[in-house]
């Protein structure tokens, strides 16, 4: 994973593949860190924001998220033209014609409330199902555009039927084009559960074992597992996707919701011939919940599978470099947006970068991995946070903060003493 080479290095190997598993005798982890300007680097140079994560060269951490920003070869040049430090296309699928998309498909929730449309867009909702182009279209241009910028990083996101061939020939034909890295959608929380498609294999670990297994045994290239954030535990499927061989994880994808409904039409949002169904909910009323998301994804990554070999791809209402900046200290590598760049344009990708400088500048960080993880350690329980407060109140009142009773004057000290109790 330390290499720096523009191109993806080596392939999967099953031995190589089974010996670096996990064992705890020998589980790699990175050393803690107790706040971040004792260990960062003094270097006065501007920041460095390329990343190497499982031998792909980044020259950012900026990934554009599988969706409407990689629906195409155009708009998939544009994300590299504007120096997106990777573009993961729109899933694909082998039958695209089972594919029926609708329109309207999108809704918006704004700060103002139900039915508003003025105010800061802060929530969205998709019925947009993956990639309803022809599988062969879709790789005749995955194919041009590692062509084209042969030295940038384009990963494809595949979904398949429960079915071991049409797994296998899908990632064939794939890998075919030249693609960097797979991203299996494992997540999509409204797509075709009845056919074991998204969610339903996300949610399901035994089945996931099973497709994880026919994938692995496949892929020659990297494999993240995208996670739903639609169940109880998502280190559960997390660890299911890693000790099956997956190098990656990506969480969050979207999170099952009704946007609203109209209270002037009775009808809800978004709204197909006066209906809708339940669908994705995106932006950024969704940050917090996926940066606790990936918090407990990191956490096990590095107590039970250490975080050298694999990498943690952070989604989830990214606006900005801060934002960014948060799932990069809770461990995540690189961090995808998606529904920012649909309402910000592609060209957002250079503000991110300039304000994740600024705040690597604050804190005298020279690269990525001077900060990654960083926060983790201060999560703990709630009993530990108890534990912790009651030890603190303890020493506060261990020291004496002026005169406790009028019998402590003494004439000798009179003006300390006074002094003590001065507040300015």
């Amino acid at each position: 994973m330390a290499s720096i080479s523009f191109t993806q290095i080596g392939g999967k190997n099953p031995v190589a593949e089974f010996s670096r598993r996990p064992r705890p005798e020998l589980r790699l982890t990175r050393p803690s860190r107790v706040g971040f300007r004792v260990f960062a680097s003094e270097s006065k140079a501007e920041p460095d924001l390329s990343v190497t994560v499982n031998g792909l060269h980044m020259p950012n951490p900026f990934v554009i998220g599988s969706g409407p920003p990689g629906t195409n070869y155009t708009v998939m040049k544009r994300a590299f033209d504007e120096g997106w430090g990777a573009v993961i296309a729109k899933t694909v699928s082998l039958e695209a014609d089972k594919v029926k998309n609708v329109t309207p498909r999108y809704a918006r929730l704004r700060v103002d409330g139900n039915g508003s449309a003025k105010g800061q867009i802060i929530g969205w909702e998709n019925i947009e199902l993956i990639s309803d182009r022809p599988l062969d279209i879709m790789l005749k241009e995955f194919k041009q555009l590692k062509q084209e910028y042969p030295d940038r990083i384009l990963i494809a996101s595949i979904m398949e039927e429960y079915n071991k061939a049409g797994w296998e020939e899908l990632i064939d034909r794939v890998e075919q084009t030249g693609v960097d890295a797979l991203e299996i959608n494992f997540s999509c929380p409204h797509g075709m559960p009845e056919r074991k498609m998204g969610a339903a294999v996300g949610q399901d670990c035994a089945l996931l074992e099973e497709v994880c297994g026919w994938i692995n045994a496949k892929a020659t290239v990297p494999v993240w597992a995208k996670m739903t954030p639609n169940i109880t535990d998502i280190t559960q499927p997390a660890r299911v996707a890693l000790s099956s061989g997956c190098e990656g994880v990506s969480a969050i994808n979207t999170i099952m919701s009704v946007m609203g409904i109209n209270l002037t039409t009775l009808r809800p949002e978004p709204c197909v011939e006066g209906y809708s169904t339940p669908g994705g909910y995106s932006a950024k009323a969704v940050h917090p919940i996926a940066l606790a998301k990936v918090m407990n994804i990191a956490k096990l990554m590095k107590s039970e599978f250490g975080d050298t070999d694999y990498s943690l791809s952070g989604i989830g209402g990214v606006e900005s470099g801060g934002d960014a900046a948060e799932f990069i200290l809770l461990g995540a590598n690189t961090v995808q947006v998606c529904t920012g760049v649909m309402m910000h344009g592609y060209g957002v990708v250079k503000k991110l970068c300039s304000e994740l400088k600024d705040f690597m500048k604050q804190h005298n960080f020279s690269s990525i991995e001077d900060f990654r993880g960083a926060s983790l350690e201060y999560f703990t329980t709630h009993t530990d946070l108890v534990r912790r407060q009651q030890e603190a109140i303890k020493q506060r009142k261990a020291i004496r903060k002026g005169l406790q009773s009028d019998k402590d004057w003494t004439g000798d000290g009179f003006v300390k003493e006074t002094e003590s109790m001065v507040s300015n």
